[in-house]
């Protein structure tokens, strides 16, 4: 939420001035959202709102990380067999990937929905969620090996150790990191002329992860109540 803060203070000031880490993956399945041969209909209605949302998400970017690569390339993966999925991810040279599954484009109902989902991934990377996430399983990773090391475990209960707790320091932050993509993924979805409420109830049709120890995501409840109470914040 701290960056969302900053937003909205800049989006105050700019109405009344009247103007207005992480690992690297290389994506070699997508293609541009415009070059999709899958689904005609689903994937020229992604495009056109992928168009929309991206000039925004830049933007945001750029305002809250202005020494990042801002320059957002939406993909679609077309893969057939892949799960309804969406991820952020970046290439070698730190350029934001936000990619999306055959699966879930056909999934979306609506364009409120599809903007959403994109302003979300946009979201991480503007929150630079790739790298503190990598940073919080890299000191887990030292503390419980030390850990190992020190109650006499041998070098393979030490790596079993270090693996564990990369795992979970991996995992400590995933839910909050979630909410604030959320909370931010809400003002670029606004901004780009999208109802982001509306579009936040794609996550009504997906299962519950519910509030689990360790889990990846929240409860999907507490992800639309943010949703909503930022959305009425928004002028």
């Amino acid at each position: 939420m701290r960056s969302l803060s900053r937003l909205l203070l800049g989006l105050i000031l700019c109405a009344l001035m009247g103007a207005c880490a992480a690992p690297t993956v290389t994506v070699r399945t997508g293609v541009p959202a415009g070059q999709s041969r899958g689904n005609d209909r689903a994937t020229e209605q992604f495009t056109a709102v992928a168009r929309q949302v991206e000039p925004v998400a830049n933007d945001v970017c750029r305002q809250i990380r202005p020494r990042s690569n801002c320059d957002f390339l939406i993909l679609i993966d077309e893969r057939q067999g892949l799960p309804v999925n969406a991820f952020q991810t970046t290439d070698r040279r730190g350029r934001p990937y936000l990619v999306f599954t055959r699966a879930i484009v056909d999934e979306f109902r609506n364009a409120d929905e599809m903007a959403f989902v994109i302003s979300h991934e946009a979201a991480h990377h503007i929150e630079n969620h790739l790298y503190e996430r990598a940073q919080s399983a890299q000191a887990a990773e030292v503390i419980f090996e030390a850990a190992a090391a020190a109650s006499g475990a041998s070098v393979a209960g030490q790596a079993t150790a270090a693996e564990y707790g990369r795992l979970i320091g991996s995992r400590v932050y995933s839910k909050q990191f979630e909410l604030e993509a959320d909370a931010l993924g809400t003002v670029i979805a606004k901004r780009a002329g999208f109802d982001p409420v509306r579009g936040a109830m794609f996550f009504a049709r997906l299962p519950d992860p519910g509030d689990q120890f360790l889990g990846t995501h929240p409860p999907n409840a507490a992800r639309i109540g943010v949703v909503q109470q930022v959305a009425a914040q928004l002028p």
